[in-house]
């Protein structure tokens, strides 16, 4: 009950939701970078939200399994297809669904069209042992995951229970509004040092519209754009880092800490990214366009609150009769056929 690689695309590794409660002793969370997504995937497939998912960056993998399955692919838009074993047939995939695999059948993730990473989750999860409490693969430390490396080909990941079929196929979809466009607009909160900036500093964050550049990683991603003035420098004494903020080194040019992140850091942050919109930003490419936005505490708070009400509408949603099996003219239509 395997899942062989045959390509393992660009970057993907095995993560989950981070490796929580070790920051104080200076080890990363990691985790997937975009969660709603991971999350979603998992939801899909009747998986817990803490299973380990494939986190795949522009190009996806390629695979067969050895026994039926079900998978979802959420996140970035990815072009899926299977290649059907026992005839060649070439059948495109839809996003965001529960979709059955055959044995042997040859699933080919494709690459991204918009978006940059996509989430891979298989019905019944990964058999890989948790480190620390995680699935998490930490490339830097290697640890984690698979072997602690990114996939490549030939390994054969473990499923530990398989699943040929789910009930509600049909009801299993998640549909959401993604960000296409190539400027995304972030909520930040000011601070925690909002103070080592001029008030001429603060208004440049604010107004300029900053550029994704080719250095970003798992780590941070790094802007460019106008440098954002201090009043007198912008060391401090190290202190905590979170996913979301966004620090400001000499020359002046933002950084947005993400999953990899270092536990702490010598940079004075003039905000913070709020956690219901980390998804817009990790999904954007080089040259990708980011403006920020303030609000209040309360206002990411209510943002969080209309997150989470969304996602349990989506849970129920996925145990609901179709419309075919409410529709009981429909129902009457499709038996009488039968016996035509």
């Amino acid at each position: 009950m395997s899942m062989h690689i045959i390509s393992p695309g660009m970057l993907t590794t095995v993560q989950d939701l981070g490796r929580r409660g070790y920051m104080a002793s200076g080890f990363q969370q990691g985790g997937a970078m975009d969660q709603f997504a991971a999350r979603a995937a998992n939801i899909l497939l009747d998986n817990s939200e803490l299973d380990g998912v494939l986190e795949m960056t522009l190009l996806g993998v390629k695979a067969y399994f050895d026994e039926d399955n079900v998978i979802a692919i959420t996140g970035a838009e990815f072009t899926p297809t299977v290649t059907d074993f026992e005839t060649g047939e070439v059948t495109e995939l839809p996003m965001n669904r529960a979709i059955r695999i055959k044995k042997g059948d040859v699933l080919d993730c494709g690459s991204a069209r918009s978006g940059l990473r996509g989430y891979l989750a298989v019905a019944g999860g990964f058999d890989i042992a948790p480190v620390m409490g995680s699935m998490s693969t930490n490339l830097k430390c290697k640890v984690g995951g698979f072997e602690g490396r990114k996939l490549k080909s030939g390994d054969v990941l473990p499923l530990r229970y398989p699943q040929s079929d789910l009930y509600g196929m049909t009801s299993r979809v998640l549909e959401y509004e993604k960000q296409k466009d190539d400027t995304v607009t972030v909520h930040v909160i000011p601070g925690p040092q909002d103070d080592y900036f001029s008030d001429k500093g603060k208004n440049i964050f604010y107004s300029e519209t900053y550029s994704v550049t080719g250095d970003s990683d798992r780590m941070g991603i790094k802007l460019d754009g106008a440098p954002v003035e201090s009043v007198d420098g912008v060391d401090i004494i190290s202190d905590g880092i979170v996913a979301g903020s966004v620090q400001i080194p000499s020359s002046g040019k933002p950084i947005i800490m993400m999953a990899d992140r270092q536990t702490t850091g010598g940079y004075a942050k003039i905000a913070t990214v709020i956690s219901v919109d980390i998804p817009k930003l990790v999904q954007r490419k080089t040259d990708h366009k980011v403006k920020f936005q303030a609000v209040t505490v309360e206002e990411a708070q209510e943002l969080l609150a209309l997150e989470a009400k969304e996602m349990n509408e989506f849970r129920h949603q996925i145990y609901q009769p179709c419309k075919e099996v409410l529709d009981c003219r429909l129902v009457a239509k499709r038996i009488s056929k039968l016996f035509q």
